[in-house]
């Protein structure tokens, strides 16, 4: 038997299919025993995959991996189950062991990696494991020798959605994932492409997945979303796609398509692609049900999205603001403020920026996090390199330290003077009472007059230091933070 664990990373209460399992599961189904245990529904996930070792012979346990709260859960389930059933071998996938390979090799409980797409590569290391291939002829597989050292083979092409067989959705029950939400009271969520040919200096995409992109076809986009209508009574869904309107003519005949469906739902998209698109297709997504779309825009210094490599520019974002607001689509824009070659003009610039936007678009939603770099394969972002030593084990990772630099709250950056990160972060905490998110459904009406009149002035005449009223406020209101569920 085959065993696929996904480590718990919310609330059960905001917990939403776990996507990844179930492509690896899909090329299991029909071919092999398997079974799935998500740690977001189970109190004890320990105790559950020990159930299964111990009824049945399992030959791996394949573990997703995020950073942040779930490379923790990965990391104490892995070290307990390795402790008492060591002949499982262990393998992690995903996004964690794709850019800190060597960090997740370095823990004496797993035994495998997969770096980027999974399917094939789990497959094979199936059959490898039962002598049937040997290690070295599996692409996108890192592992030990037999002296302890780390071999990486080399990348594997990735494949698009349509090589691939659906999630074989009734493995779970998928009305345990279909939450409430901003977008309906039975969101829903799905993949509709992977990977991202962009190059942005920050992130970390490209170094798990590659520069490309490849898109489901819009006709098996809008089937699974039908099956999820129809057998489990779907009415919303968020688009986890990187770059959901990569072309425009894909995104016309998907949202043609899709607007039978009357779904309500949210994507990601990318500013310099989308300010070029025509009416007619802005309207089509409008009216195929489009709510919400979070933008990238980074910085609002043109030098400073030059620096990280976005390939997008100020105007376009200021574009993309007027434009969603006249088809009456709420955009999310996120920025990452504090670029290392001259964090306090980027600080001061940015800043400004949005304000402009709010001007243009009241509705934006605005995310705001400190700039975070990423490791990359050769040079990341000049020197940066040079002043961060990212840990070497999971264990590392864990700690308060670096958790609150992968999640953003504080990123010990040492090129960001403390006077500068205050700054940001008292500037979020004013726009974010000024205009408290859409997107929280569970905040009372009087919560967001309290925080909008304590915020009101502050804004108004650009007072941001000492917010301790909406410090204060913010305690015990606890809006949701759209940032958090972002990363």
């Amino acid at each position: 038997m085959i065993l696929l664990f996904h480590p718990r990373a919310t609330r059960p209460r905001n917990c939403r299919l776990p996507l990844a399992v179930l492509a690896l599961a899909a090329v299991l189904e029909g071919r092999e025993e398997y079974e799935i245990v998500d740690g977001n529904l189970e109190e004890k996930p320990v105790e559950a995959l020990l159930k299964l070792i111990d009824a049945h012979p399992v030959q791996l346990l394949g573990v997703s991996t995020m950073p942040g709260p779930q490379m923790v859960s990965a990391m104490e389930v892995s070290r307990e189950i390795r402790k008492l059933r060591p002949h499982v071998k262990i393998v992690w996938g995903g996004y964690f062991p794709s850019i800190y390979p060597d960090a997740a090799l370095n823990a004496r409980y797993v035994d495998f990696i997969v770096r980027g797409q999974g399917e094939d590569t789990l497959l094979e290391l199936i059959d490898a494991l039962r002598g049937n291939r040997p290690l070295d002829s599996i692409r996108g597989l890192s592992y030990k020798d037999a002296f302890g050292l780390h071999r990486s083979n080399a990348e594997r092409p990735m494949r698009g959605p349509d090589s691939f067989p659906w999630s074989p959705f009734h493995r779970l029950p998928v009305e345990r994932y279909l939450r409430p939400s901003f977008f309906g009271k039975r969101t829903a969520v799905h993949h509709a492409s992977i990977g991202c040919p962009f190059n942005c200096s920050f992130c970390g995409v490209h170094a798990a997945y590659g520069r490309d992109e490849k898109m489901e076809s819009p006709e098996r986009t809008v089937a699974i979303l039908k099956h999820l209508i129809d057998q489990y009574g779907a009415d919303s869904v968020q688009f986890y796609d990187m770059n959901f309107f990569l072309r425009e003519d894909h995104a016309r005949k998907l949202c043609d398509l899709m607007a039978p469906l009357k779904l309500r739902w949210w994507c990601e998209g990318r500013v310099d692609i989308m300010s070029r698109y025509s009416d007619e297709t802005m309207a089509a997504i409008a009216g195929a049900g489009c709510a919400m779309i979070f933008f990238g825009a980074e910085s609002g210094s043109d030098w400073a999205l030059e620096e990280m490599q976005k390939g997008i520019t100020t105007e376009q974002t200021l574009t993309m603001a007027k434009r969603t607001r006249k088809f009456g689509i709420i955009p999310e824009f996120s920025f990452v403020v504090g670029n290392p070659k001259d964090p306090e003009r980027d600080t001061r610039e940015t800043l400004r920026f949005i304000r402009r936007i709010k001007r243009i678009n009241p509705d934006s939603e605005i995310i705001v996090q400190h700039y975070t770099p990423t490791p990359q394969k050769g040079s990341m972002y000049g020197d940066v390199d040079d002043k961060i030593s990212f840990p070497d084990s999971p264990a590392g990772w864990a700690t308060k330290r670096w958790m609150d630099f992968t999640l953003r709250i504080d990123t010990s950056a040492p090129w960001l003077k403390s006077t500068t990160k205050e700054l940001i972060d008292n500037f979020e905490l004013v726009v974010a009472s000024r205009w408290p998110t859409v997107q929280d459904i569970r905040a009372p009406k009087w919560s967001r007059i309290l925080l909008k009149t304590l915020s009101s002035w502050r804004y108004t005449l650009q007072v941001y230091s000492y917010p301790v009223e909406l410090q204060w406020a913010n305690s015990f209101i606890k809006l949701r933070k759209p940032k958090r569920e972002s990363l």
